[in-house]
């Protein structure tokens, strides 16, 4: 067992950064929120959270990055919509993991 490869598979892979990416209050609080709506702007949410823009940013890139969340640029804003196809692949990872 040298290589992770070995041992860890793509679904525990998956699971994990779901997991990190999930574990912050604010970015639950995102996913939350557009579950709720079909889309969001950028500008909405640094309204509705008591963040500073940036880390508004840094929350929405981290969601981005993992596929939770896609982006579309309507300058000068920029609309934010839950990527249902990821979000259902994280909700059962999630319940596999913790409902076997």
């Amino acid at each position: 067992m040298d290589d992770k490869k070995d041992y860890i598979s793509e679904n525990q892979k998956n699971l994990a950064m779901y997991a990190r990416v999930l574990g912050h209050p604010v970015r639950v609080y995102i996913i939350d929120l557009l579950r709720q709506q079909t889309c969001c702007y950028s500008g909405d949410l640094a309204q509705e959270l008591p963040i500073a823009k940036s880390t508004l940013s840094q929350h929405l890139k981290e969601l981005k990055r993992a596929g939770l969340i896609q982006g579309e640029i309507m300058p000068p804003r920029i609309k934010y919509c839950l990527n249902t196809a990821k979000w259902e692949e994280a909700k059962a990872l999630l319940r596999d993991f913790i409902m076997p």
